[in-house]
């Protein structure tokens, strides 16, 4: 497409004299511009997606993909509707839970909201988001009626370690002719976990099935049966052979998407916003290559003139502009996908050292929910940015190159 004289001159006029430097220093600005904006964009599209994987990978990991509830209550009969769950197809597991939110104080004093959960031992340990981050104490004697897991978090507002007592502190309490006193019962402390989520290190505790049974007072029931299931992204048909599996049992299910669907909305929404807002960076460096490119014709339109006489054709002068802007579009790309997966692959490792550096705290997990800074290259993500900051550069350089063709000779020597 493009011959060695095209390319020549081309190059030559990239390379500018001490004369025509401002359009040199324009050029410049615009491939830096488009290098920032390509690098910045594949930065910030993967940090979103990470952010939501990672988020998604807790949330689903720690909670059920779908909530069997009872239609008005606690779910009875729970065990035999766990079983009749399992075979459902697609299911991978049923497990009964009872929960609640309790006040957690500790012996030293402090306390905090958190929601108990009480799940028989063998299914915790099936649990792997809890089962592999245990960083203190032992599963082992996770069993019997004196025996909690907290997060470290929790552990650490409170200022409790492993062997010590928790108090959990129920406003459902006794009606006594007083009035109502709240339920007050203190376990021992056999593991700490930490799974990443501030939000579940600082607020989930974890008691045997039996033991919570007896500190809810719900003897004989469940409060859900919490469902994982093969394909989370499926959870609505998988919902409804659930309701049929349990024929006239009156049940509720709610499933993760229906649980956070504003919450990963908004995620969704920010991360459209940021795509738009960062595409505009590149749009502005395109326009950059416009003014940089005119400027250039301006000052090269006797040497476009003398090329004309001799012989170079309107298309050959076209495509020497074409290769002028394409260049600075094509290496700015270049560069800034460079940037953006170098900072995007390393990006917690950038973050450790710049807070050392700093001696700020640059990702506050109580903020932003993660202990982390997540980040996952998406390569079609990357390819559609790459795509459309080589688009939007080209299409920049149509317009100068016209001009630059249509150029008459005659009036430009006339005019030197």
């Amino acid at each position: 497409m493009f011959g060695p004289f095209e390319r020549m001159v081309a190059f030559r006029y990239l390379r500018a004299r001490k004369a025509e430097g401002f359009v040199s220093v324009i050029a410049a600005f615009s491939l830096a511009g488009i290098a920032l904006g390509v690098a910045t964009l594949i930065i910030v599209m993967s940090v979103m997606n990470g952010f939501r994987q990672e988020l998604l990978g807790k949330i689903l990991g720690l909670n059920g993909h779908l909530g069997v509830y009872g239609a008005a209550g606690p779910l009875a009969e729970f065990d035999a509707a766990a079983e009749r769950i399992r075979r459902v197809p697609g299911v991978v597991q049923a497990i009964p839970i009872v929960e609640g939110q309790v006040l957690a104080t500790g012996e030293r004093g402090g306390a905090s909201g958190v929601l108990a959960r009480g799940i028989r031992p063998e299914d915790l340990r099936a649990r792997a988001i809890l089962a592999g981050n245990i960083v203190a104490g032992s599963l082992d004697r996770f069993q019997g009626n004196d025996a909690i897991l907290i997060g470290t978090r929790l552990a650490a507002r409170l200022n409790l370690r492993v062997g010590e007592r928790i108090s959990l502190v129920s406003p459902q309490g006794q009606v006594t002719a007083f009035g109502t006193v709240p339920r007050v019962v203190a376990y021992t402390i056999v593991g700490l976990f930490e799974v990443g989520m501030y939000e579940y290190d600082s607020s989930y505790v974890f008691l045997p099935f039996e033991a919570a049974q007896a500190y809810f007072r719900q003897e004989g029931s469940a409060t859900q049966v919490e469902v994982f299931v093969e394909d989370p992204t499926r959870v609505r048909g998988v919902a409804f052979a659930i309701r049929d599996a349990l024929g006239t049992q009156p049940v509720r299910i709610l499933d993760w998407q229906q649980a956070n669907s504003s919450f990963f909305q908004a995620v969704q929404v920010e991360r459209n916003v940021m795509f738009l807002i960062l595409t505009l960076i590149i749009l502005v460096a395109a326009f950059n290559i416009i003014s940089s490119l005119v400027m250039l014709v301006k000052d090269k339109g006797r040497d476009i003139a003398i090329l004309r006489t001799m012989g170079a054709t309107r298309g050959a002068v076209m495509r020497i502009f074409l290769m002028c802007g394409a260049s600075i579009g094509v290496l700015g790309t270049a560069t800034g996908v460079v940037l953006g997966l170098a900072f995007s692959l390393n990006i917690e490792a950038i973050r450790q050292w710049l807070q050392g550096l700093t001696g700020q705290e640059l990702f506050q997990a109580e903020i932003y929910f993660l202990s982390r800074l997540p980040a996952v290259v998406d390569p079609n993500e990357v390819l559609q940015v790459t795509l459309m900051a080589l688009g939007l550069s080209l299409a920049a350089t149509l317009y100068p190159a016209f001009r630059a063709a249509r150029l008459d000779p005659v009036e430009a020597l006339r005019y030197e």
